[in-house]
């Protein structure tokens, strides 16, 4: 009998040993990295199981970064009481290089400090263990992130025993109006446009701007199913970079290929319509630049005519001379600025060699529209100064501030999240 007993506890020390703690070989790598997935705000669902908010939300917790980008995260969660927000707890959530753990302390509204040691381990599991200034362990309490808005809280006793669990689902504020080239996140879109749009509308992201237009579809949908998708999703679809090459094609095919795209944009609710030019290298002549001006000044009247704005978006070759001339300057020197505006890509301008603010202090107003990128993830490398550049926005006329990546030191979904709080936290003070 005693022997059973013995074999008996032993097999549930196993058992909650297993539950509460992982194997050391399954530990992520990156800690810091993982524990930017907690950045946003986020709200409790009704259920574990709900997959959308309630109307009116019971809890609220806000993540935001103090130390850099994704570090010394500060944490407040509150409770609704009588339709006000109170706070029930506050705590400060870091990575120590020195042990390479996830440190949190933090006190409650009962006026209880506690000490939080953790990691992030493989399967998208965080987990850490509380205790209170005594040493005594609290709970130990494990994080699941279903998704990038997603994330399960349950909380535990020392021996196993489940003491609260809560679902959150990110809901980032969408007062700065950021868009999202979903360049950025092309193979998610290619693989399931509906889910990750649910997860860039959660982000905080208020529009999108598409790369893909093709006989007359956005990523297989119609027009209408696009914008209809878009705008479940809580965004809108504004955006959309568009490509004809209008060499050796007359007048008139360039207006019935225009006028057919310019009515699916319409009905897709796009408020205008970009373009670019990958053929700037070969050519000898301000000539054979004319050709484009007209051109744009054509698409961009029948633009203006069905109430959307055109603009051009430039890469690197938009910097090179033509018979002793810019090309972007003459560019922007014989369009018309009542039909022709403009799309800034500011990493590319980087990599020319070129000084936005100078364009925007030399032809004011007609930057309407800029990519924000970098050349890692979105102010990270060091190499642009966003913040100066961020300076001239009203000289430039700006609109449109789109995020986009797409040099990726951590997954996509996660790389665009970052450059959300990036450009919320930082650049849009």
């Amino acid at each position: 009998m005693l022997h059973s007993k013995i074999v008996h506890f032993l097999l549930l020390s196993i058992f909650i040993s297993q539950s509460l703690f992982v194997n050391a070989q399954d530990k992520s790598e990156n800690q810091l990295q993982e524990l930017s997935k907690y950045m946003g705000t986020w709200y409790g669902a009704e259920n574990i199981n709900d997959d959308n908010l309630s109307e009116n939300p019971k809890v609220k917790m806000t993540v935001k970064p103090t130390i850099g980008f994704t570090n010394g995260l500060q944490v407040e969660v509150f409770e609704s009481k009588k339709n006000e927000w109170k706070t029930t707890l506050v705590e400060l959530i870091s990575y120590d290089v020195v042990t390479d753990k996830i440190i949190a302390k933090g006190i409650n509204d009962k006026n209880e400090c506690f000490i939080g040691k953790g990691a992030f381990y493989e399967n998208n599991l965080w987990i850490m263990k509380d205790e209170n200034l005594n040493g005594e362990h609290i709970s130990t309490v494990k994080f699941n992130f279903l998704s990038s808005s997603e994330v399960v809280l349950k909380g535990t006793d020392s021996a196993g025993k489940e003491l609260w669990k809560i679902k959150y689902i990110k809901k980032n504020p969408k007062d700065k109006n950021i868009g999202i080239q979903l360049v950025s996140v092309k193979d998610l879109m290619d693989k399931n446009p509906e889910n990750t749009l649910k997860q860039l509308g959660r982000m905080g992201y208020s529009y999108i701007e598409t790369f893909v237009y093709k006989e007359g579809k956005f990523y297989g949908y119609s027009p209408k199913e696009f914008r209809d998708v878009v705008e479940k999703n809580g965004m809108r679809f504004l955006g959309s970079m568009t490509f004809y090459n209008p060499i050796n094609k007359s007048e008139k095919e360039i207006e019935k290929w225009w006028s057919k795209t310019i009515l699916d944009h319409k009905n897709a609710g796009v408020a205008y319509l970009s373009t670019s030019n990958n053929n700037l290298k070969n050519i000898k002549s301000l000539s054979e630049l004319k050709v484009y001006t007209d051109y744009y000044n054509l698409v961009g009247k029948l633009c203006e005519k069905a109430g959307l704005k055109f603009l051009f978006h430039n890469h690197k070759d938009e910097f090179l001379e033509v018979e002793g001339k810019i090309i972007y300057e003459y560019f922007l020197e014989n369009t018309n600025p009542k039909y022709v505006s403009f799309q800034s890509d500011l990493y590319w301008m980087d990599v020319a060699g070129v000084n936005p603010v100078d364009y925007f202090e030399k032809y004011p107003k007609r930057f309407i529209s800029w990519h924000v990128k970098d050349y890692k993830e979105l102010g990270q490398s060091g190499k642009i100064d966003f913040n100066k550049i961020f300076l001239s926005a009203e000289k430039a006329g700006l609109k449109y501030v789109i995020g986009e990546v797409e040099d990726y030191a951590y997954p996509a979904i996660t790389s665009v999240g970052l450059a959300w709080e990036y450009l919320y936290y930082e650049l849009l003070k």
